[in-house]
């Protein structure tokens, strides 16, 4: 194959696989939303399992549950079979996932599971199956073709299966009231979990590199300064004396406004006054909380005394791309 024939062909699986997920969209029904109640409702764990490739995107989902607030673990059936059913409690349930609702080890399995008396799920891609026929509950996530050119290699349809948990998933943590907060004590490792959990002034923009302009500033001069600084603001004022801030949609809410008077508008004109400010003691992940709760990308850092000493953007708080500390 060419070099244009492999990029086409990755391309084309690529569509296969979109077009799949496309499909699970309209399987997504009342069973679903039987399946997200039950789970938000349980007292004890969800046990997902599943074999091969079913088995390795299993694991995936419990370990996704298990991070946003769901307790779950993940069960090889083989193993469940030969002893590690004792880890199931009563208020446990199980979530099965078998593409093809035949897989040997699933069926084995499912009479110990209905002699413990827990509610099964079934995720499948054949709604007569023996798996589906035997659970409380069928979540069909049936695909049309595999990407693989033979349509034997599990492909698009893993990827359905990922989709469908990822789904139940976050909608029972958005239920559950799964927060930021939650998160942070849920992953204190990891780059992301340690990025958050960092103090804000380890992260900001310190005062000498934020960007500032005058009251009197005309709009060229907001623009220069929103420019170099690149963090699609400008405070206005002094590090002792902040007036205001402008930001990208206050600019271009006064292109709009003013037209081709725009020239003539100084920066006092357009600012918003009062710029959101948080303590640099505070940990980043109370500054995503305000972001999400205002729905801006920037906040003024002030110490213990209320004094100005730096800026925080989003991006800070992810490291910039690389979820990278500074000055550390």
């Amino acid at each position: 194959m060419s070099i244009n024939e492999i990029i086409e062909a990755g391309k084309e699986i690529i569509h296969a696989e979109i077009k799949g997920l496309e499909g699970v969209i309209d399987q997504i029904d009342t069973s679903f939303a039987k399946t997200v109640e039950l789970i938000a409702g349980l007292k004890g764990r969800v046990m997902v399992t599943g074999v091969g490739k079913s088995g390795i995107i299993a694991r995936k989902i419990a370990s996704t549950m298990v991070g946003t607030g769901t307790p779950a673990f993940f069960m090889h059936p083989v193993d469940g079979l030969h002893g590690d059913l004792g880890a199931i409690m009563p208020t446990d349930m199980a979530l099965i996932l078998s593409n093809s609702g035949k897989a040997k080890e699933i069926l084995d399995l499912l009479p110990s599971l209905k002699s413990l008396n827990i509610p099964v799920v079934a995720v499948t891609g054949d709604a007569m199956s023996p798996l589906a026929r035997t659970s409380e509950i069928v979540l069909t996530c049936s695909v049309e073709n595999e990407a693989c050119n033979l349509g034997l290699a599990p492909t698009t349809s893993t990827t359905a299966q990922l989709a469908m948990g990822d789904a139940i998933a976050i909608v029972v943590s958005q239920i559950k009231g799964f927060d930021s907060q939650t998160f942070k004590m849920l992953h204190p490792a990891g780059e992301l979990g340690r990025q958050l959990m960092s103090k804000i002034g380890q992260l900001m923009i310190t005062k000498d590199r934020a960007p500032f302009i005058s009251e009197d500033a005309p709009m060229t001069e907001v623009i220069e300064e929103m420019t170099e600084k690149s963090l699609g603001i400008t405070l206005v004022g002094s590090h002792s004396n902040i007036e205001g801030i402008i930001t990208d949609g206050d600019l271009r809410r006064a292109m709009l406004k003013y037209k081709d008077k725009v020239t003539t508008v100084k920066a006092r004109d357009i600012m918003s006054p009062t710029p959101k400010m948080i303590s640099e003691d505070k940990l980043a992940i109370d500054a995503l909380d305000m972001m999400e709760k205002h729905l801006i990308t920037t906040l003024v850092v002030v110490d213990d005394a209320s004094r100005f000493v730096g800026v925080l953007h989003l991006h800070d708080l992810l490291g910039r791309g690389k979820l990278a500390l500074k000055n550390v």
